[in-house]
């Protein structure tokens, strides 16, 4: 079986990955044949890519505009590939701005690909909700991360599984043990994430906010600690990716106290459930780290253009998943010009310092993670490896 995949960035390589592991023990019988474009997790099950993955990592019309010639080609140069390698199934994982159009194109050259499923809808129920029709007329089927996203689709005549979010059960054993022991980090240290961003650009805009945001933090940690007569040590965790770890190790050498930088992905999730609250980049993320249980607050800049432009087009009240999936502000949010290091490190004190906001934080996570389980035990990438073996009649 010959499987096309198109991801555009860390969170699409990580479910890429999964399913492309869920299908091979699906199905043992059957030679799979992965192409496409992808990061490092999905090549590690075999996937050669055309081209690096990190180059669809781009948000915002003025940081895309740009790069429209290039990424014309890429979409091209995928077609190409696709028409080429004549797959059973195209199975483009959410980045939508890139994946759409390459699906677009495959419809344009009247390729005979037997089944086309997009994974992760597009969130129509925040923000233009015309485009579940346009999707419904490029692909057979969509698979749906939230239980209140189908109908959007169905209503279009579409496909539409449901099939739980795969952090509901990637992350449901993680544990901190291994991170504490392998860093030997003393019990009582404060420990505080920082989690820039998976884009250059997202590390760029937000990183020196959340430097000083941290700094602010620690510093009026070590006053409060003064005045208690305290000696707690203060400890940076940084998840990031291999190549920004340069610009991360730029931004906090000036942060006093113990700091380390994780780029291996087998400990990033340990690192991030060790933390005793963190700021992060609005995002994937802010969902993982409900999932995990760990108190944070998030922040977001982007460029004037695109956040004016983007703001008369979101009908959400909230950025973080999170608090969308249970309409209230559980989570801080500081978006845009309420993205300032002031703000940021007071919330953070705040909720280092209130003991009953972190618990309303931690039980709502609880109700986030049973919002996101799909419809009985299997895990995501199970039950949609099923649901593609069924559809080209292999289930």
């Amino acid at each position: 079986m010959k499987i096309f995949l198109i991801a555009g960035e860390e969170s699409g390589d990580i479910l890429g990955a999964d399913l492309m592991e869920a299908l091979k023990r699906a199905d043992q019988a059957t030679d799979f044949t992965f192409r496409g474009v992808g990061g490092s997790r999905m090549e590690a099950q075999g996937l050669v890519s055309l081209f690096p993955m990190r180059e669809l990592s781009l948000m915002g019309i003025a940081e895309i505009l740009p790069k429209v010639p290039h990424l014309l080609g890429r979409i091209r140069q995928t077609a190409d590939a696709i028409e080429v390698f004549q797959p059973d199934i195209l199975l483009t994982i959410d980045s939508p701005d890139f994946c759409f159009r390459v699906a677009k194109e495959v419809q344009k050259r009247c390729m005979n690909v037997p089944f086309k499923v997009h994974y992760v809808a597009p969130t129509v129920w925040a923000w233009r909700p015309g485009r579940a029709k346009k999707v419904a007329a490029l692909y057979d089927a969509i698979l749906c991360l939230f239980p209140f996203e189908p109908p959007y689709f169905e209503r279009e005549g579409m496909k539409a599984l449901f099939t739980g979010h795969p952090m509901s059960h990637l992350l449901k054993d993680v544990s901190s043990a291994p991170f504490l022991k392998k860093y030997d980090l003393p019990p009582d240290a404060l420990k505080a994430g920082v989690l820039f961003g998976s884009r250059d650009s997202e590390v760029t805009r937000m990183g020196p906010v959340f430097a000083e945001a941290i700094n602010r933090f620690f510093s009026a940690c070590d006053s409060a600690s003064v005045s208690a007569k305290k000696n707690t040590s203060k400890l940076l965790i940084c998840p990031t990716l291999p190549h920004l770890k340069d610009k991360v190790e730029d931004l906090i050498r000036g942060i006093e106290g113990e700091k380390i930088i994780i780029t291996d992905p087998a400990e990033k999730y340990q690192a991030m459930v060790a933390c005793d609250l963190a700021v992060a980049t609005s995002g994937t993320v802010g969902l993982e780290l409900s999932v995990l249980g760990v108190p944070h607050v998030i922040g977001y800049k982007m460029n004037p253009l695109t956040y004016q432009i983007g703001k008369r087009l979101v009908t959400t009240r909230y950025a973080h998943l999170g608090n969308i999936i249970l309409q209230k502000p559980v989570v801080p949010e500081f978006i845009q010009e309420e993205c300032t290091a002031e703000r940021i490190s007071a919330a953070l004190l705040d909720l280092r310092d209130d003991s009953r906001k972190q618990e309303a934080q931690i039980d709502a996570f609880r109700q986030v993670q049973t919002q996101i389980k799909g419809p009985d035990t299997l895990s995501p990438s199970r039950r949609i490896a099923g649901f593609l073996l069924e559809a080209l009649g292999r289930g």
